[in-house]
């Protein structure tokens, strides 16, 4: 699904901007608002930009995300006791993992990426929750007498695509470089200010980096020299629907079970001493799961024309279910959707418009590395 943004009309910048805000005037892009953002949703099509980024490279500005630095002698206590998943897993400097942040009821409060650093943690948010994140995180931090500091003068650029890390290494310092073209998944490096690394959210290769406000126009346009090109956060939408990635507020919320989210991975269940906010409630829901009655988030495919979209209802041989997320995939030339259903459904069908139209379950990934991987 491409998300809520206002229709065509004159925009009246309102918001915040990031750094780059003048760059994205430059290149043409129709600006909205997000979540309180000013922030592009294209520069001129939102299908050249998602084709772009599954054959070339692409680079979108995610500085509107929130940077928060975790540090302190309890700093891994405190977060093994945040997250869902365990970072006693990050056994070296530069890992990774992505994990879901729960409550009390084993709701989702927010997704996440968190970095092992030298100085403790990264952990990275979304936009739209900083402040209950923020709140949150610091009123759990309390107990543990750790340091949390946003880091707002940070920007966030992400480069994806085939060509991409060749792209960004070619414009980095040697240094830099040499280790970014190595770089394995769910990696990362410190390097001075900045910070590289390679943890997307589009199914193909790429690198983001985090660097000060200020050397990231210079960074865009050298970018941009070397033939990678702007894209949106509509095109953005598109492709993480593909790679079968949850949007937060539309896949999964405070109210959703990470077991109901496709997201049972995430959680480190092992070991079974280590106490996690929401851990009786999201152990209760695994075992609804493994009996069938909590509902599953999964893939949809309409191959026949129709277009699938967030909030259409799913009527299954065993009960009903809504769609979360849904769209037109520009690479696979049909339209395909998220959504959560009742267990053990077999054939299911989606109300477009008051018209029953069949569909077909699969594993919700869609696309990687440009290439359809369900059956």
């Amino acid at each position: 699904m491409t998300p809520s943004f206002p229709a065509t009309r004159t925009y009246y910048p309102m918001g915040q901007q990031t750094s780059l805000y003048q760059k994205h005037l430059d290149s043409g892009a129709k600006m909205v608002d997000f979540a309180g953002w000013d922030m592009p949703i294209n520069y001129g099509s939102q299908i050249e930009e998602h084709n772009l980024v599954r054959n070339q490279a692409g680079i979108f500005d995610v500085s509107h995300m929130t940077v928060v630095d975790v540090s302190g002698d309890k700093a891994e206590a405190f977060l093994r006791y945040l997250l869902a998943n365990d970072v006693a897993k990050l056994d070296e400097v530069g890992r990774a993992l992505y994990s879901g942040m729960l409550n009390e009821a084993g709701g989702v409060v927010d997704d996440l990426i968190v970095y092992r650093m030298s100085f403790g943690y990264r952990v990275v948010v979304n936009c739209a929750t900083r402040d209950k994140d923020l709140a949150w995180i610091r009123t759990h931090a309390a107990d543990f007498g750790v340091s949390i500091e946003e880091q707002p003068q940070l920007s966030i650029l992400a480069v994806h695509g085939p060509e991409a890390i060749d792209k960004v290494c070619s414009i980095l310092t040697s240094d830099r470089a040499a280790i970014g073209i190595d770089l394995k998944n769910f990696r990362g490096f410190e390097s001075g200010s900045w910070f590289i690394a390679r943890t997307g959210y589009t199914g193909e290769k790429g690198l983001e980096l985090i660097l000060p406000s200020e050397e990231a126009p210079g960074i865009w346009d050298k970018l941009l020299a070397v033939g990678v090109k702007p894209v949106g956060l509509g095109a953005r939408d598109t492709l993480r629907l593909e790679a079968g990635m949850n949007l937060y507020g539309h896949d999964m919320d405070e109210t959703t079970s990470p077991i109901a989210a496709n997201m049972k991975q995430t959680i480190a269940w092992q070991p079974e001493d280590r106490e996690f906010i929401g851990r009786q409630a999201v152990t209760a829901h695994l075992a609804e799961n493994e009996a069938g009655t909590m509902p599953i988030l999964t893939g949809l495919v309409l191959e026949q024309r129709g277009v699938l979209r967030e909030g259409q209802k799913v009527l299954c041989e065993n009960g009903e279910g809504v769609i979360t997320s849904g769209s037109f995939s520009p690479t696979l030339k049909h339209s395909i959707a998220l959504a959560r259903i009742p267990a053990n459904s077999g054939a299911c069908q989606v109300d477009i418009r008051g018209t029953l139209t069949n569909v077909r379950i699969v594993k919700p990934n869609f696309v990687r590395f440009g290439k359809k991987v369900f059956e």
